[in-house]
């Protein structure tokens, strides 16, 4: 046996096979130790190394067996048409030594394989995976999670969750993606919500709890004029965002919609489920009742999509947040100290440097920079010699409210990502609390400002 086994591993194809898996191996150990330790992130060489390289690996351990079958069926042809076994005699010291070395390399190889199998999965789960080879395509997506309060947080967490069921499908459907990529015909922007994605409480609430009762919430908003003094208004609303359940007996405020002891239903009559047609509600009481806008019909609501509500129907932007408009991104910066409010006009050129249709970003950075320099240059009165630093301040913080929220390549721009928390760039809480849903027994989901919070 040993001597036919030495036989018919001398062809072409094993020998091809072996060389294969020896170099295989010896990259795939290497870059597993510099991964260990933490020496190499990119994700594109995780890509060869992690699903590659074991791709060949696996492929020449296919090859030795096949060359040796072939050559030892080659040998024999001439003496019989039936291929017999090899005659194994663990007695023969050469049998011994032969199954001895091949149970190792087995061995080997399945370790080997083992951890290309558990560090590629791995990698394809990592954050950087999910948002960084498909560099184009997830780029404003990855770029919003950096920046978002869920990005420590990763993708798979939230995308897939626990268990192997929505871990397959969640392959099938990143397959999918990876072909739509390939054929270049993946929408632009990417399309939003995700309609299979995985239930909220399956997935949110592995974190948060529906059920604790928040009280009410003070939240300060600033906001800007395009005058000179740049003048400041202040609204403070007072948000009744309460919650509740079985503990407390009832539920209140804002979370009442996700309280256990209620149950809401929807029909979205538009892909973005901003048109909510018909509403279903079932309170603490356990009485139930429907609600209509005017002029719809069955065939509408029956072609629509009905879902039973979640986090994300109001938390729709949870972890890939874009600003609304440039206003209220400059809004934000000169409140929290990233602009300088002492500047004359600076919200306004801001505002005004943002909003230009630019053709991609590298000519937005270079064009913003000009834009607001030139501007504290002009008029009669060089503010950029005496307040160059603060003017430099104001050319980041909009080179980066820009490089954060548009994305000429994929057409993402102002409002392309609607955010259903609040009402005030994008219908919001307004898909239902609109005076318009009305049951059959004259009840009305109203549009009353004192429900929700109320202003200071």
């Amino acid at each position: 046996m040993a001597d036919v086994a030495r036989g018919s591993v001398r062809n072409a194809l094993s020998v091809a096979g072996a060389a294969i898996v020896t170099m295989s191996a010896l990259v795939f150990i290497v870059v597993f130790l510099l991964d260990l330790f933490g020496l190499h992130t990119n994700p594109y060489l995780g890509i060869v190394f992690f699903v590659i390289v074991p791709f060949f690996f696996i492929l020449g351990l296919l090859l030795i067996p096949l060359g040796m079958w072939r050559e030892r069926r080659r040998r024999i042809t001439g003496k019989s048409s039936r291929v017999g076994w090899p005659q194994l005699d663990l007695n023969n010291p050469v049998h011994r030594r032969t199954t001895f070395i091949v149970l190792v390399l087995t061995m080997a190889n399945i370790v080997i394989v083992s951890l290309a199998a558990y560090r590629g999965i791995e990698f394809m789960d990592s954050p950087s995976f999910c948002g960084q080879v498909c560099h184009e395509v997830m780029q404003p997506e990855f770029t919003a999670y950096q920046n978002g309060p869920h990005s420590r947080v990763a993708c798979v967490q939230c995308h897939i969750g626990p268990g192997a069921p929505w871990f397959v499908k969640s392959k099938l459907d990143g397959t999918r993606q990876v072909v739509a990529v390939l054929l270049n015909s993946h929408s632009r922007p990417i399309s939003s919500p995700v309609h299979n994605l995985r239930p909220a409480r399956e997935v949110c609430e592995q974190c948060h709890w529906p059920e604790k009762f928040h009280g009410d919430k003070i939240v300060v908003k600033k906001e800007y004029a395009d005058d000179e003094a740049v003048t400041e208004s202040v609204t403070t609303v007072r948000l009744h965002v309460g919650g509740g359940g079985d503990k407390i007996g009832r539920a209140i405020g804002i979370h009442w919609h996700m309280s256990p002891l209620v149950k809401v239903e929807y029909i979205a009559t538009d892909d973005k489920r901003q048109v909510i047609s018909y509403v279903k509600v079932k309170d603490q009481t356990g009485a139930e009742r429907e609600y209509y806008v005017d002029g719809i019909t069955q065939a509408q609501l029956d072609a629509g999509e009905r879902r039973e509500m979640d986090c994300m129907d109001c938390h729709n932007r949870p972890s890939h947040k874009f600003d609304s408009s440039a206003e209220r991104a400059i809004d934000e910066a000169i409140s929290n100290g990233e602009i300088a409010r002492s500047l004359p006009f600076v919200r306004r050129e801001a505002v005004a440097a943002l909003k230009v249709n630019y053709p991609d970003q590298v000519t937005a950075q270079q064009e913003i920079a000009t834009r607001l320099v030139n501007f504290y240059k002009g008029n009669g009165n060089d503010l950029y010699a005496a307040r160059k630093a603060d003017v430099d301040r104001v050319v980041e913080a909009a080179q980066r409210i820009y490089s954060r929220n548009i994305f000429p390549s994929m057409k993402v721009t102002w409002g392309s990502y609607p955010n259903n928390i609040g009402h005030m760039d994008s219908p919001g809480c307004f898909r239902c609390h609109d005076d318009n849903h009305k049951s059959k027994d004259g009840h009305v989901i109203k549009q009353d400002c004192e429900t929700c919070h109320e202003i200071q």
